[in-house]
């Protein structure tokens, strides 16, 4: 351990009750070393014009994004570049080791040479492959270019892609480098005035977008049809308002922390927009949920063939953390007051077996599945795709009983969790609660420095585990500070 820090953590240290030999707190210094390790191989062995894909093959012949391969590809879906730079910048701000400042720098500067004309970022790109002569680049409009012509320009929202792109662009903005790095900051204003234009009159976003949304949308409250279709109706929907996999959700963190750095109200108040959809989305009764997609009538609808017009849990889930989320930073009532209806709803539509159905039917609230060959809906659970979640795990029951234990406390006492500990004490705390991650960490680092997963080099562990150790070398740096 670093003498300094050992000499300043002692005082701390003999007041606990823990035994070093069976209890031990792992030595920053050797954590430190081995993120250091970790990041030098993705940087060295694994980049891409500075981007991470998901995975890559042992002998590096490969690199793997979901449902492709290439020596060359990097993924913008997580685990894939933002996040993997978000992990070395966290690294970066615990260690103040400035080879985690360049490696996250690297991973955005493959971001800025892949953004859209549209402002934001497809599933995953391949500088070295076709990629390159498929899309609208901003960057080529930079440098001249203005016609379209055939060439692919829809930003994705769907799968927190765009937002974890945006997310480590911003958050590297606003550190002091990032402050004067003009490109940077073109990169960020441009995908934020393009982003924040998309949102639609009611304050939802699409799952994809190419340009602005129209300004004479429909704003109304959701209501179930008295009759839908039980055919998939084999209809585009990347335009409709979409809850699917945490895409608003997403958003409203991405705008809620925008506006922490940045003070501007618009960041706030799309969020607030997002909540204000949110309760016209929902449904008032017995079946007090949300759908995964909406139409522009606000009429819930298809999406893929597996993907029918029905309340679900997950996405109703999804949006009362959301809206426990913009509660708490606008202390406006209104959001708050919507979610016990939902968590009700919840607890009501629990399976004997005390998972959930992801789709419960619009009126009858009874399961919804589809069969496996054919992809007919049915209220038959035997024979489901394997590829999709048709039901939830049981531990969403203990999300729903602390969001209602939440609920039941104060807002500013709630506020205080989402601040850093104020004391050497607290710190220590919070470092000691991360030894079990942190050790896990060291006890699964191969030689390389890196995580594997059946395998494969995984970026997914990699975004994990750095997250961790960073949190811990934090802590313990914080825990020895004077004050």
């Amino acid at each position: 351990m670093n003498p300094r820090l050992t000499l300043a953590l002692l005082p701390i240290l003999a007041s606990t009750p823990f035994l070093y030999a069976e209890d031990s707190m792992p030595d920053p210094a050797e954590v430190s070393a081995a993120m250091r390790k970790a990041t030098d191989f993705y940087v060295s062995k694994l980049a891409s014009h500075g981007g991470y894909a998901s995975s890559w093959s042992r002998d590096l012949s490969q690199a793997e994004v979901e449902g492709k391969s290439s020596k060359t590809i990097i993924s913008i879906q997580p685990p894939g570049t933002g996040t993997v730079g978000l992990a070395m910048m966290r690294a970066w701000e615990a260690t103040g080791d400035d080879a985690f400042l360049a490696g996250a720098r690297g991973a955005a500067q493959a971001l800025i040479d892949c953004q859209l004309e549209s402002g934001g970022w497809p599933t995953d790109f391949d500088f070295d492959g076709e990629d390159r002569e498929k899309w609208f680049l901003r960057k080529d409009v930079l440098a001249g270019k203005t016609e379209q012509g055939k060439l692919r320009n829809y930003s994705t929202l769907d799968d927190n892609k765009s937002q974890s792109a945006l997310l480590l662009l911003v958050e590297l903005a606003h550190t002091p480098r990032g402050r004067t790095d003009a490109e940077l900051q073109g990169a960020v204003t441009y995908a934020f005035d393009h982003l924040l234009a998309a949102q639609t009159k009611i304050g939802s976003w699409p799952q994809q977008f190419d340009s602005p949304a129209p300004a004479d949308g429909m704003v109304k409250k959701a209501t179930m049809p008295a009759e839908w279709p039980w055919v998939w109706p084999k209809i585009k929907y990347a335009r409709f308002h979409t809850l699917n996999d945490g895409n608003l959700q997403k958003l409203v963190e991405l705008m809620i922390r925008t506006h922490e750095l940045t003070g501007e109200a618009r960041f706030l108040d799309a969020a607030k927009r997002v909540g204000d959809f949110l309760l016209l989305a929902q449904f008032e009764g017995e079946q007090s949920a949300w759908s995964q997609q909406y139409d522009e009538n606000m009429i819930p609808v298809w999406a893929r063939k597996f993907e029918p017009p029905a309340l679900t849990s997950s996405e109703s889930y999804s949006a009362v953390e959301t809206l426990f989320r913009i509660w708490l930073a606008t202390g406006e009532d209104k959001y708050r007051d919507a979610i016990p209806a939902a968590l009700d709803w919840l607890d009501r539509s629990r399976l004997p077996d005390g998972r959930w159905a992801r789709f419960y039917e619009l009126h009858t609230n009874k399961p919804l599945y589809c069969v496996a060959e054919t992809y007919e809906l049915t209220y038959d659970d035997s024979n489901t795709p394997t590829h999709y979640g048709f039901k939830i795990d049981a531990d969403l029951g203990d999300k729903i009983t602390r969001m209602r234990e939440n609920l039941a406390r104060p807002r500013e006492e709630l506020l205080v969790t989402f601040r850093d500990p104020q004391t050497p004490e607290r710190w220590l705390k919070a470092a000691r609660g991360l030894r079990s991650k942190v050790k896990t960490a060291a006890e699964t680092q191969n030689d390389d420095g890196v995580w594997l997963d059946d395998d494969q080099i995984d970026a997914g562990l990699f975004v994990k585990h750095i997250m961790a150790m960073s949190a811990y070398v934090k802590a313990c740096r914080e825990a020895s500070s004077d004050r």
